[in-house]
């Protein structure tokens, strides 16, 4: 990592800067799986961390505005009955999180505005196809409702959410899948598994198009991601546990564009991409620093920038979408990293002394509007992420309700054998009887309704008070 020639580019002085206290969240009780997942995701809206509880799994879910010392009783997202291994924030919609748990299911959850009175239970859909516990959740990148699942069976699920039924399966992983990526448009994902290789694979046509053995040639595991251009980036160990990065065309997996080494530490380094400044942080488990490089096309490539060091290790880490970061400071990147009893924000700014905006720091990035709808994808179509532009900061949409359309189970049932007692039908009730009937169900709906508006209403009034504007 020689750093004799000084190279040109906006990002070399890029500086990481710890947020105060006052903007940290305190008290949180964060999981001690052992699971090499982030434990942590984050969006324009909410912070969500996965932490320790009793009687099953749980995730605590907060809007990004509560900062301080959390509560601690505050309600927490509480389905799963095995621990929570895994959680994702559909990029088309703030309000709407998935998980995955030891119970072997992944679940749907939509989080309203405002702080829930009493902890969620119940999820929007259940996702049930593994037979052993789901370790990885990630949302397709622009079609709308399509989740990726895998498992320790092996096996990759892809999801129509709103329907609730898987679209796709594939068991082309001899062994425990370690993460995976999906590319720029969605139209491929490259995975690492525990028998060494990675892998690029067409889910449309259910076959693996490229692999590499042993990328990197110690057994410890590894992690890779698609870049903008389509290469993929990777972080595993040398075979003397030396930690390592590379990056493959997968079109040519014979030698590497680049293969840089680092350090001896253990801590699988999770590298997380900003695609728009073509920047990966590296945050390793265990770690106290993020280290960040920049790809580029002109050698070597991988260009090591900075490092952020401080003095708590991580015991995981969230990345915020480009579009929640302040533009009004130059930050192009905002991490927030889990401690032991805290999450605390890491914002990445670039020095610059005018406060006007920057338009080379902040082109058009992917927006929250889906570009496919899932029945086209799975038609074959591909369309790049729909773009907004950052110029006037980013104002989070209100809560959109995601309805899942079920297909009626009941239609491939056989139907129920009736009893004598409930054989008779209307027609043989006597008249008055059957007004009477009808009158006290016309009276239930209106009861409904009533207690349906009062809900909405007190809803809004507990949004209001939480975003301040009442």
């Amino acid at each position: 990592m020689s750093r004799s020639i000084v190279r040109q580019s906006k990002f070399r002085h890029v500086f990481g800067q710890a947020g105060k206290a006052e903007q940290c969240y305190d008290d949180i009780r964060v999981s001690k799986v052992t699971w090499d997942s982030s434990f942590c995701a984050v969006n324009p809206k909410f912070l969500a961390v996965i932490v320790e509880s009793s009687g099953g799994g749980a995730f605590l879910v907060m809007p990004l505005s509560k900062t301080g010392r959390v509560d601690k009783n505050y309600p927490l997202v509480v389905g799963h009955s095995g621990p929570v291994l895994d959680i994702d924030w559909c990029p088309h919609n703030d309000n709407i999180l998935a998980s995955a748990s030891e119970d072997s299911t992944a679940m749907v959850w939509q989080i309203p505005d405002h702080t829930p009175i009493r902890p969620l239970s119940e999820p929007i859909v259940t996702l049930e196809g593994h037979s052993k516990r789901v370790g990885i959740v990630i949302w397709h990148p622009t079609a709308r409702n399509v989740l990726l699942t895998a498992g320790s069976d092996n096996l990759i699920i892809i999801w129509n959410v709103g329907t609730g039924e898987p679209l796709i399966t594939m068991d082309d992983h001899p062994d425990l899948i370690y993460n995976v990526s999906w590319n720029h448009n969605g139209s491929l994902f490259c995975t690492t598994s525990k028998d060494r290789r990675l892998r690029v694979c067409d889910p449309r046509k259910r076959e693996v198009v490229a692999e590499r053995l042993a990328p990197h040639e110690g057994i410890r595991p590894m992690r890779a991601i698609f870049t903008r251009e389509g290469n993929i980036f990777s972080t595993g160990f040398t075979r003397m546990s030396q930690r390592e990065l590379g990056l493959w065309d997968p079109t040519n997996f014979e030698e590497p564009i680049a293969l840089l080494e680092m350090d001896t530490s253990n801590g699988v380094l999770l590298p997380f991409y900003d695609a728009d400044t073509n920047i990966v942080y590296l945050c390793g488990k265990g770690d106290s620093s993020i280290r960040y490089f920049e790809i580029t096309e002109e050698p070597p490539y991988v260009h090591y920038l900075s490092t952020f060091s401080s003095k708590e290790p991580q015991r995981g880490m969230g990345f915020m979408p480009k579009r929640g970061v302040d533009v009004s400071k130059c930050e192009i990147a905002r991490l927030y990293k889990l401690h032991e009893r805290k999450c605390e924000p890491i914002m990445m700014t670039v020095p610059r002394k005018s406060d006007l905006f920057q338009d080379d720091l902040y082109p058009d990035t992917a927006g929250p509007e889906p570009s496919l709808e899932a029945e086209e994808w799975m038609e074959g179509r591909d369309e790049d992420p729909i773009l907004v532009s950052m110029r006037d900061g980013y104002i989070p949409p209100k809560s959109r309700e995601l309805k899942v359309a079920k297909k009626n189970v009941l239609d491939s049932r056989p139907a129920p054998k009736r009893s004598m007692s409930s054989s008779c039908d209307g027609s043989n009730l006597p008249p008055q009887l059957l007004e009477k009937l009808l009158e006290e169900v016309q009276m239930l709906k209106a009861t409904i309704l009533s207690q349906e508006k009062r809900i909405c209403d007190l809803e809004n009034k507990l949004s209001k008070y939480t975003n301040g504007t009442a």
